[in-house]
């Protein structure tokens, strides 16, 4: 077991790794309420994982917990799914004294925590994460929400969790398009942030596909590593912590405009790295031989290095609602070199029309690279 800190001062919390971590009684005792537990999961991870949580929980000295599914996949994070939490909680006259225990992928993580965050003005909870993106990403850094119409992620919280305990053994069941999309989240963290980590995945991705169980502890670390260093300065990203969002502006356009859960949220965001390396590069900031190491990496994860063939205009105009916009422009996480990432306001349109044009399927650029 591995356990990484987010330092927060009061609201610090530790990040446990490592297979077996789901069962180990001894990560959640420090954490059980004076009042009652409740698991947020879908049926899914349910059928998988739950009876051992409760198991565990049990055996660490809680009551019986309450059951709270919601469906799998991206529809989940909505008003109604988050209402029927608040109609469990209520209706088990859960307390401020109670926990909430988030048990699945990013989906579940964002859903629960939100509800953690205003139920009764704001109960802790546990980050109990299954899959690769959420024990690399989503579960760290106390960003919680639900989708709108209009924006992915656009109602939501920062809510810290009480702790984060990421088992790498449950990586063990998760589908393979998931397992990919999980990379992606990797990936990022190492263009934005860490040269050595990309060089590291261009080196041994046939290791992490293959489920090596220490090659995918030493990415869950790193990116836990990487991702609580970005949190502890820059909590609710007015800062640096924006950066962590490279291939998201693109990416959250591509959900949107798809439809949700046409496309998973790592396969968006690996095509979003791809155009952002594009722009970074049409831009003057970035070398066309580095934008390529980062679609050759996002190709060996076998993740899409193309975005859906929407217009460059309705990829603006979906972009133009996302929350790093600012004074009515878009601005742009992009790549200045490998592990450098920056935030940039002063783009022209023209530049990242070009970019989006080169980078959708069907494209010739696209196809050229």
């Amino acid at each position: 077991m591995e356990t990484v800190r987010v330092a927060l001062d009061a609201r610090s919390y530790p990040l446990h790794i490592g297979e077996g971590a789901i069962d180990a009684e001894a990560l959640y005792r420090p954490h059980l309420p004076a009042g009652r537990i409740a698991v947020v999961t879908n049926p899914v991870v349910a059928a998988l994982y739950l009876e051992r949580v409760k198991a565990a929980l049990a055996r660490a000295g809680a009551s019986p917990a309450i059951e709270i599914l919601v469906e799998d996949g991206e529809q989940a994070k909505s008003w109604s799914a988050l209402d029927r939490v608040f109609d469990a909680l209520l209706a088990a006259r859960m307390g401020r004294d109670g926990l909430l225990v988030a048990l699945g992928g990013g989906v579940v993580g964002d859903l629960a925590g939100f509800a953690a965050a205003v139920y009764q003005r704001g109960i802790p909870f546990l980050q109990v994460p299954t899959t690769l993106l959420a024990q690399v990403d989503s579960s760290v850094g106390g960003k919680t929400a639900v989708n709108h119409a209009r924006g992915k992620n656009m109602i939501g919280a920062f809510h810290q969790p009480a702790a984060v305990i990421a088992d790498v053994g449950t990586l063990a069941t998760l589908p393979e398009r998931e397992l990919r999309a999980g990379l992606a989240e990797v990936i990022k963290h190492g263009f934005a942030l860490d040269a050595t980590l990309v060089a590291w995945l261009e080196n041994n991705m046939e290791r992490l596909l293959a489920r090596e169980a220490v090659a995918l502890t030493h990415v869950v670390r790193r990116s836990c590593e990487l991702k609580a260093g970005v949190v502890a300065a820059d909590e609710r990203e007015s800062g640096a912590r924006t950066l962590l969002n490279f291939g998201h502006t693109f990416g959250h356009a591509i959900e949107l405009g798809a439809g949700y859960g046409v496309w998973l949220h790592g396969e968006a965001v690996a095509a979003g790295m791809v155009m952002a390396a594009e722009l970074s590069v049409r831009a003057g900031l970035l070398p066309a031989a580095d934008a390529e190491r980062v679609r050759r990496l996002v190709c060996a994860a076998g993740l899409p290095v193309a975005g859906p063939a929407l217009a460059p205009e309705r990829y603006l105009e979906l972009m133009a609602g996302d929350k790093k916009a600012a004074g009515g422009r878009s601005r742009y996480v992009v790549l200045q070199k490998v592990g450098r990432a920056i935030l940039r306001d002063d783009i022209d349109e023209r530049v990242a029309r070009e970019a989006i044009a080169a980078s959708v399927e069907g494209a010739p650029a696209a196809a050229a690279r």
